[in-house]
């Protein structure tokens, strides 16, 4: 993988508590999938960024690399890998998703 995209992932993990790579943004999702991941995170009043990974291929094929997950979405919280939109809701239904969104005390 290109050391430059691997940079600029880790940057955007580093800077987001909660990250979400996707395919479009989150007033715009560009799929079914990742439209999924945004309604949930925002049900839960979720500060979070997004990256859309259709607007760079090199990304799009980059976060897929990174985390040998060959789907999008792709979130992260505090740093780790959670999952692609499947993850997210078993998270979300088995009701595990909410701990993980409220922010970690300094």
């Amino acid at each position: 993988m290109d050391a430059a995209i691997q940079d600029q992932i880790e940057s955007l993990i580093r800077e987001n508590r909660v990250m979400l790579f996707m395919k479009g943004n989150k007033i715009f999702p560009s799929c079914g999938f990742s439209a999924r991941v945004v309604q949930i995170l925002k049900s839960h009043g979720a500060d979070f960024g997004t990256f859309n990974v259709l607007s760079d291929p090199a990304m799009r094929q980059g976060i897929k690399d990174y985390t040998q997950w060959p789907t999008i979405p792709q979130l992260y919280i505090d740093g780790e890998f959670v999952g692609g939109c499947d993850i997210v809701m078993q998270l979300e239904q088995s009701g595990e998703l909410a701990p993980m969104l409220t922010a970690k005390s300094a």
